[in-house]
């Protein structure tokens, strides 16, 4: 079994209503994001790749363009515009390239991060 990890990067703003981080979350503010895929599954033996990468890069791309330079609070399919819900985003949108096992979203200058993987992962932990 192979894991093939892609990544990209984009900058955004948004507003958290609703915590305990105080008047600046609630105010319009900005973050660099990483965001990283990663795909499980073993090689086509024709081609010797676990997903097409030209598929991988062209699907990461437009999931850049959507999330890039953009007020995270107006995209409505995200939800509130938290880590968690980015990866969630993400992976619904890319999950068609391959067996996705994991989606991380970085806010590195914040130290946090958050990874999702999956509907499917969340019901067998959910009957553990």
């Amino acid at each position: 079994m192979w894991e093939l990890t892609k990544s990209f990067r984009f900058e955004a703003a948004h507003a958290l209503g609703g915590t305990t981080l105080g008047e600046a979350s609630q105010e319009i503010h900005g973050h660099s994001f990483r965001a990283e895929v990663t795909v499980r599954g073993t090689p086509d033996p024709a081609t010797g790749m676990v997903v097409d990468l030209g598929l991988f890069a062209e699907s990461l791309a437009k999931i850049e363009k959507m999330l890039d330079h953009k007020l995270l609070n107006r995209i409505e399919a995200l939800g509130p515009p938290t880590l968690e819900n980015l990866s969630r985003f993400i992976f619904e949108r890319v999950q068609h390239v391959g067996h996705i096992a994991r989606v991380s979203v970085h806010r590195d200058s914040c130290n946090e991060s958050c990874t999702y993987f999956g509907p499917q992962q969340e019901r067998a932990t959910a009957s553990d």
